[in-house]
């Protein structure tokens, strides 16, 4: 089946939400554990994992992911200004699915420090956590504004400003604005190839070597061999670093396989399973679109008849 423009859009979201429900079900455990317990891959979302998420439940990526996107449907004089302000409101606890003032259960720690500092001075430019805090809790939630922005300059900018509220090491900031030009040739109908060179070019213009690098290396890595042998060849081993889940998502988006199967061996690496395999799924997504993604896999995502709603005004804009 072929996708269209409206259904790799929604693919793009939707994708983000099944790798992390599906990944959080091992979240910080070990491709030896894995391989144990889920010797064909964890197939299925079946929630759990050290949160003890129900089956199909956001964890921060996905919460975080449609914080953007509903900063996108009221932006406001500042679209960057209500992502921050949307952030904020799920850190302090106004948020589907959870009592009244109770915060989540899982918060990275740049992002903490950012939302803190917003909560402070209110200044969504001047609150990120600095140079050196170089994780992926900006790259999880960025992918709206590619749905969003079809000017390529606005595009970038505001990737490099909403990452920057709580993630503004410049790694980060380039990362979330190379993936970005990822997902606008992929949801435009373009060659996963094209789509991988659209990235690096917006790297290069930004002056960040170490992202062109990490795309670089997801453009040699082989996910299948990486989830039969465990040896990833990643600085951190795909343990949160910002670069490491850039170059697995450039390889998800490069693998010819389905969308499952590619998702599948994300996981299996372990580690910070679920935000490694949003990232990617939100690539894959927009590459194959919703339609790719299992019945099976939708039908237990919390969000998914929002980001239906959601994606389908994206693509109407």
């Amino acid at each position: 089946m072929t996708a269209d423009r409206s259904d790799r859009v929604a693919g793009a979201l939707l994708g983000v939400h099944a790798g992390d429900a599906l990944g959080a079900t091992v979240e910080f455990d070990s491709w030896e554990y894995i391989r144990f317990r889920y010797p064909d891959g964890v197939r299925e979302i079946t929630g759990g994992g050290v949160f003890e998420w129900p089956p199909g439940h956001a964890t921060d990526d996905t919460d975080l992911t449609r914080a953007v996107a509903l900063a996108y449907l009221d932006p406001g004089e500042d679209v960057v200004l209500a992502a921050a302000r949307l952030m904020l409101s799920w850190y302090e606890g106004d948020w589907p699915g959870r009592v009244p003032g109770r915060p989540p259960v899982d918060v990275g720690g740049a992002t903490e420090d950012g939302l803190r500092a917003f909560a402070r001075t209110g200044d969504p430019d001047g609150s990120g956590a600095g140079p050196g805090r170089a994780g992926n809790g900006s790259l999880m939630r960025c992918i709206p504004t590619a749905l969003a922005v079809r000017d390529r300059e606005r595009r970038i900018r505001e990737s490099v400003r909403i990452s920057a509220v709580t993630h503004s090491d410049v790694r980060c900031t380039v990362a979330c604005a190379a993936y970005n030009e990822i997902v606008a040739v992929l949801v435009d109908g373009g060659s996963a190839a094209d789509a991988v060179a659209a990235g690096t070019a917006a790297a290069q213009e930004l002056g960040e070597r170490s992202v062109v690098d990490a795309i670089a290396l997801g453009e040699r890595l082989d996910l299948a061999e990486l989830a039969r042998t465990g040896v990833t060849g990643l600085p951190d081993d795909g343990n949160g670093y910002v670069l490491d889940s850039l170059a697995l998502a450039v390889a998800a988006v490069l693998d010819f396989r389905d969308l499952s199967d590619v998702l599948i061996d994300i996981v299996a690496l372990g580690n910070d399973s679920d935000t490694n395999a949003a990232i990617a799924g939100g690539l894959l997504g927009a590459r194959d679109g919703a339609s790719s993604i299992p019945d099976a896999w939708l039908s237990v995502l919390q969000f998914r008849t929002e980001f239906t709603g959601l994606a389908a005004e994206f693509a109407r804009r």
